[in-house]
């Protein structure tokens, strides 16, 4: 079994680690409030200029919510966590590691 931890930002940067500190994780699901304008949520492995390992797109709609599960065992970021967010009001990403 493994503690899954979750973590909620409203604007880009790490999810998980820094910069300077790294912090592999998995990320096993995502919850996020979309804004009044389409926008995306791109999760990069390796800082704001990493690998992109996956993309999210969001609805133009202010009171859209949504929770995106990942499937099998989540998707593996060796080095850390970013999120870069358009048009998103914020982002919970849960995540193991």
């Amino acid at each position: 079994m493994t503690d899954v931890t979750a973590k909620t930002i409203t604007s880009t940067g790490f999810v998980t680690g820094s910069a300077s500190l790294a912090a592999p994780a998995r990320v096993k699901g995502i919850y996020y409030v979309a804004s009044g304008s389409a926008g995306s949520i791109v999760l990069k492995d390796g800082g704001a200029s990493g690998t992109t390992l996956m993309t999210i797109a969001t609805p133009a709609s202010a009171t859209a919510t949504e929770y995106v599960a990942v499937p099998g065992n989540g998707v593996r970021f060796p080095t850390d966590v970013h999120a870069t967010m358009t048009n998103v009001t914020s982002l919970t990403v849960f995540h193991d590691g």
